[in-house]
């Protein structure tokens, strides 16, 4: 099991016993419908899978941080008193992140040995998010600070945004702090409101599809920056027209429908297919959750396939390998619906399925995939998953 082989590694490393060891679970996240809206405040759904990123940590008698992973080479190390600036490409960064992060508002009085890992390959589930989650989870722990969900999640989104410097939204750090087994969560970013939809199917009722295309890029290196802008300036030019002055970083939530309706045919390309695309994705989110209530897995299928239609010809996110993976896995057999998961750069398309054809789908997506894509045959991956709870620091009877 990885949790005893992180275990024993920290051992290894710092001489620590069991007794000192705590774990933090930080599940991977879905989003059957939201897609590129939550930097918009728009409406999200989202659940946690059993695929999740284990770090293993023991506090330090010092102010110093010591981390390794199982999954990327070196060690990262600083002070607490001299958190170093963000490395193009680092695995390190998030954990540094993390550090300035809660500096910002606690004092750290304790750092912390740590050894991470994860259970599947990277990209489009919010790898990052949860990794950014154990690290800020541990250093909580490690000295005793009680720390609420709605901090974390800011905590973790200043780890990206003003750490990273990526633009993304709320959604990620939310969903994997506030999921529960079994449930659906529906989340207005504006507002921060939720409601915890109960999964009105058998647990085993369907799966969650997640096919790992092979292609793993940070986001940084793609034009995920680009595409929120692009938002922002549509929302500008539509809070303009209609009369009312638009705030230093408008967000295209802050457009009432009727101004769009009426306005948008004047926005130039490609600003016009970004504020469509977040329209018409806020009424699938709607009509979404209204299915999922009545258990109409069907319907939620199709939306979710409109979602993905939406992703590659309206917000134009998408590479090769993820257009090529959509399309198989909308004509598979047993599979509702998919559409690409996170921002679509690169990473992994999601779908919801009938257990019953695990050997089909899989088949399906062994016969095409690799054909149209042989540089990712040796790595791309199906899984089918399930739903779970949130992130937390396990106890003795986890």
């Amino acid at each position: 099991m990885q949790i005893e082989q992180l275990r024993q590694r920290l051992k290894q490393r710092t001489g620590c016993t069991d007794s000192d060891i705590r774990v933090v679970y930080a599940p991977l996240r879905i989003s059957p419908l939201g897609a590129h809206v939550d930097h918009q405040d728009g409406l999200v759904t989202g659940m946690t899978l059993d695929r999740v990123i284990l770090l293993a940590f023991t506090p330090r008698r010092d102010r110093r941080v010591c981390v390794e992973s199982l999954n990327f080479p070196g060690c990262v190390e600083f002070a607490l008193d001299a958190v170093p600036p963000k490395s193009p490409r680092d695995w390190g960064n998030y954990v540094r992140g993390a550090a300035l992060a809660l500096q910002q508002r606690h004092v750290l009085r304790t750092g912390i040995d740590a050894v991470g890992g994860g259970s599947m390959p990277i990209g489009g589930l919010s790898s990052s998010a949860a990794v950014g989650v154990a690290y800020l989870l541990a250093l909580e722990t490690a000295n005793d600070l009680t720390v609420s969900t709605e901090e974390n999640i800011q905590l973790d989104r200043y780890i990206e945004n003003v750490y990273l410097g990526l633009k993304n939204g709320i959604m990620d750090q939310s969903m994997i702090l506030m999921s529960e087994r079994d449930t659906l969560t529906y989340l207005d970013c504006q507002s921060m409101a939720f409601e915890k939809i109960p999964i009105p199917h058998e647990r085993n009722g369907f799966d969650i599809l997640v096919v790992y295309s092979g292609v793993e890029k940070s986001l940084g290196g793609t034009d995920y920056n680009n595409r929120v802008a692009e938002c922002q300036e549509a929302a500008r030019l539509l809070l303009t027209w209609s009369g009312q002055k638009p705030p230093e970083q408008p967000r295209l939530r802050m457009v009432p429908e009727e101004v769009y309706v009426e306005l948008g045919g004047r926005l130039p390309a490609p600003l016009d297919r970004r504020a469509r695309h977040f329209f018409t994705e806020m009424a699938r989110v709607r009509e979404g959750a209204t299915a999922w209530r009545a258990g109409d897995v069907v319907t939620l299928g199709r939306l979710m396939r409109e979602s993905g239609a939406s992703s590659v010809y309206n917000y134009e996110s998408g590479c090769p390998q993820l257009v090529t993976l959509y399309n198989i896995l909308c004509d598979a057999p047993g599979v509702y619906g998919a559409r690409f998961s996170g921002a679509g750069f690169r990473g992994s398309c999601i779908g919801l399925s009938d257990p019953a054809y695990r050997e089909e789908i899989r088949a399906f997506i062994d016969a095409r995939y690799p054909a149209a894509h042989p540089n990712a045959a040796a790595h791309y991956s199906v899984h089918f998953c399930k739903s779970d709870g949130p992130a937390r620091v396990l106890n003795g009877s986890d």
